[in-house]
């Protein structure tokens, strides 16, 4: 069974209601063969980092920046992860009531350095997320789930 693995930081109700919709989407009962573990960014263990076959990732974008929790997660996992996990599937969701440019572009220099295949599109929400938000979660967690079945 292949492992899905979220890391979030989760601050605030509108971040709360992309994850669920991000979860909801990675669990849909047509994805079989796919564990969902969900991990806050300030708890993820560098063993848990590893043993996943893909990921999604969820901040904030504070002051313009990922979250200092999705950060930490990487600090600490990075160099374990570097060589090991190449070519692994991800997708990101980012909450910003502002500026959320610089948010995505550490994630995707993050990535790009692992050497993570990004594998849908990033969904950015501001203020509270509308119905169309939540559908854009919920594939987005289907499309990352669905590129482990098999």
């Amino acid at each position: 069974m292949s492992r899905l693995l979220i890391v979030h930081h989760t601050p605030s109700p509108h971040c709360q209601a992309m994850l669920e919709a991000v979860v909801s989407g990675a669990s849909d009962p047509e994805i079989e063969g796919v564990e969902v573990i969900r991990r806050p960014a300030l708890t993820v263990s560098p063993v848990e980092m590893l043993e996943a076959d893909g990921y999604l990732l969820g901040t904030p974008a504070n002051l313009g920046y990922i979250s200092g929790a999705l950060k930490h997660a990487f600090d600490v996992s990075y160099y374990q992860l570097l060589d090991a996990t190449r070519g692994r599937p991800f997708g990101l969701y980012l909450h910003g009531n502002e500026g959320t440019e610089g948010a995505e572009r550490a994630v995707e220099t993050i990535t790009t350095g692992l050497g993570w295949a990004r594998v849908a599109e990033t969904v950015i929400v501001s203020g509270a997320p509308s119905k169309p938000d939540t559908e854009a979660c919920w594939e987005l967690g289907a499309t990352v789930a669905a590129q482990l079945m098999g």
